[in-house]
């Protein structure tokens, strides 16, 4: 029975880490548009939130239309993301 529960967990892990990515999650929107979605702005003490060297001009957690690809994301730190198309990515997590 025990090691039924332990498999169970462990099942139940995976399946919801499916569409979590490193820099935060990802869903599929009806409409086949891509979206990206600032949830942290990174203790907020850093300046505008930049995306391709632009200032973001939506609010944090409002969603904003972006092109899929590759795409550079900077407040204090710069890192890149990769959103793919018809998804909504949800960035949350500006660590290592």
């Amino acid at each position: 029975m025990k090691n039924k529960l332990i498999i169970l967990l462990i099942g139940f892990t995976f399946v919801g880490c499916a569409n979590r990515e490193l820099r935060g999650k990802v869903k599929p929107f009806p409409d086949n548009k891509t979206y990206l979605v600032i949830e942290d702005d990174h203790g907020g003490g850093c300046g505008p939130i930049l995306i391709d060297g632009k200032e973001w001009q939506f609010k944090i957690g409002e969603k904003g239309k972006i092109e899929p690809g590759i795409h550079t994301v900077k407040c204090g730190g710069e890192l890149e993301i990769t959103i793919k198309e018809g998804t909504t990515f949800y960035f949350d997590y500006w660590g290592p």
